[in-house]
């Protein structure tokens, strides 16, 4: 068994176990185990220009990884989103390596 395989298997069994990181989230109809992480949201934000938002209005970003075989074909940038019963546009998907991190975002009003 290679470097690779291991790794594969970690992404199952350790990363996505909810016992370890990962917790239970609903994606449209289905529960998947996803990692939700804020920080590297707020990481990418400082990089990227705020778009000016309209008064009563706030955005709402976050970003999630989930095992690329439990998910699916790589779902595309602009393609809306349930989680949690909330709808969100996906504004980058990338396949890092079996592990898709996806990025979301709502803009709602107050």
């Amino acid at each position: 068994m290679g470097f690779k395989d291991i790794v594969k298997k970690d992404i199952e069994k350790v990363f996505f176990n909810p016992e370890e990181f990962g917790s239970p989230h609903q994606i449209g109809d289905r529960t998947l185990n996803l990692i939700i992480d804020d920080n590297e949201m707020v990481e990418r934000e400082k990089r990227t220009p705020l778009k000016d938002l309209a008064d009563g209005t706030y955005r709402r970003k976050l970003m999630f990884y989930v095992a690329a075989r439990e998910f699916g074909p790589l779902p595309a940038v602009g393609k809306l989103l349930s989680l949690d019963g909330r709808q969100y546009r996906i504004i980058d998907a990338v396949n890092e390596d079996g592990v898709y991190s996806i990025s979301l975002e709502a803009v709602r009003g107050i």
